[in-house]
C-alpha cells in the first residue's frame, strides 16, 4: 500500500512560491493568483487566477503545478483556471473625475518604507510649483494622511451644496479625503475587498474635488484590490514607487513596478526614501535601473521628517528651506515634466 506524507495548506503553500508565472517570471503567490487552495486527504485542489491565453503554455503552466505538489507528497493534485482580467481593467468603467487633470498613484510593495510620507510632501511640494492638488488616502486599514495634515479627528467633512458630493477637507492648500475622516480612530477598518472598492470608487467620483492639476493618491502597501480598484475606476496618469535602499524592500519594488506594467500603467519613477547609514544607499537607483524608469531621487532618513509629519506640518512646509525640502521640490518638478 501506497502511503503519501501529510500533506498541509501550508506546504502547498511554499511549494506554490517556488513555481514562476510564464510571462511575468515572478512567483504565483507573490503575483497573488492563488485564489484558493484546498486539501483533503492528501489530495490538493487549487483555484488560481492566469492571463495565459495559449492553450499550449496554459497546459504546460498547469503540468507543472501539478508535478510540483505531487513532488511534495500530495497523492493528487486538480488545478482549476479562471481568467485573470485583463490589466485588471474594464475600460467602460473608467470614468474621467471632472476637473482633474492628473491621477498620479504613489505605491509600494511593502509596507513601513514611509510611502504616506511622501505622498503628503509629494503633493504639497507640486502646490508650491503652483498647480492645485487633492490627496486621497486610498490606506483604508492604515490612514496616517490626517495625523500629517494637522487635520482634527472631530472634523468632519460635509456634503457640497445640492449635488450631496462630500466636499474634502482643506488643509496647507490641498484637499484630502481619507477613511480617517469617518472612521473611529480606535476601532480597525475590518473590510473584504467589495467594501474597499465601494469606497475608492465613492472618493473618486463622490468627492467633489473641483478644478485639479493633480490627485495624489495614497495607496496602501501591496499589490491588492485597492490597486486594481483603483485602476478600474479611473486613469492613471502614472504612479511613483517608493522604496527603502535594502534589499528586503527592493524585491518588493518588484513586485510593485510588475503590477503597473500589467495594468498598463506609466511608472514615472522610484523614489528612494530613509537613505542613510541605517538602510544604505543606492537600492532605489539600482532598482529604477532595472526597470529602465526614471529614479526621482531619495530622501535621506531624518528625525526632522518625523518630527514634522506627527506634528501635522509635513517638512515641505515646515522647513521649506531645508535640504529634504529641497529634494521634494525636485522630485516634484521631475513629475510635472513629466506628466505635461
Amino acid at each position: 500500500m501506497t502511503t503519501f506524507n501529510k500533506i498541509t495548506r501550508e506546504k502547498v503553500l511554499d511549494c506554490l512560491k517556488q513555481i514562476r508565472e510564464p510571462l511575468v517570471g515572478e512567483d504565483i503567490v507573490s503575483l497573488g493568483l492563488v485564489r484558493e487552495i484546498e486539501v483533503d486527504k492528501n489530495r490538493v485542489f487549487l483555484h488560481l487566477e492566469s492571463s495565459v491565453e495559449d492553450p499550449r503554455l496554459r497546459d504546460q503552466f498547469r503540468e507543472t503545478i501539478i508535478q510540483s505538489v505531487l513532488a511534495i507528497g500530495a497523492s493528487g493534485c486538480d488545478v482549476h483556471f479562471s481568467e485573470k482580467p485583463k490589466c485588471g481593467v474594464n475600460p467602460s468603467a473608467i470614468q474621467p473625475i471632472p476637473g482633474v487633470k492628473h491621477v498620479v498613484a504613489v505605491a509600494s510593495g511593502k509596507g513601513g518604507v514611509g510611502k504616506s510620507t511622501v505622498a503628503v510632501n509629494l503633493a504639497l511640494a507640486l502646490k508650491k510649483l503652483g498647480a492645485r492638488v487633492g490627496l486621497m488616502d486610498a490606506d483604508i486599514y492604515g490612514p496616517n494622511i490626517p495625523i500629517m495634515l494637522g487635520i482634527p479627528a472631530d472634523k468632519k467633512p460635509e456634503t457640497a451644496g445640492q449635488s450631496e458630493k462630500i466636499a474634502p477637507i482643506d488643509a496647507h492648500g490641498i484637499r484630502a479625503i481619507s477613511i480617517g475622516f469617518f472612521a473611529d480612530p480606535e476601532q480597525p477598518v475590518i473590510w473584504r475587498g467589495p467594501l474597499l472598492h465601494k469606497t475608492i470608487e465613492q472618493f473618486l467620483h463622490r468627492v467633489e474635488w473641483g478644478e485639479l492639476d493633480f490627485l495624489v493618491v495614497d495607496l496602501p502597501p501591496g499589490t491588492g484590490d485597492v490597486q486594481l480598484s483603483l485602476s478600474q475606476w479611473v486613469h492613471l496618469s502614472g504612479a511613483v514607487v517608493v522604496t527603502t535602499p535594502q534589499e528586503v524592500a527592493l524585491g518588493d519594488v518588484r513586485k510593485a513596478v510588475n503590477m503597473f506594467r500589467q495594468l498598463e500603467v506609466t511608472v514615472l519613477g522610484v523614489i528612494e526614501n530613509m537613505t542613510g547609514p541605517v538602510f544604505g544607499k543606492g537600492g532605489g537607483e539600482k532598482m529604477a535601473e532595472v526597470f529602465q524608469v526614471p529614479f526621482l531621487g531619495d530622501i535621506p532618513l531624518e528625525a526632522q521628517i518625523r518630527e514634522c509629519g506627527d506634528s501635522g506640518l509635513p517638512v515641505v512646509m515646515g522647513y521649506p528651506k531645508s535640504t529634504i525640502s529641497e529634494r521634494f521640490m525636485k522630485i516634484a518638478e521631475a513629475i510635472r515634466r513629466a506628466l505635461k
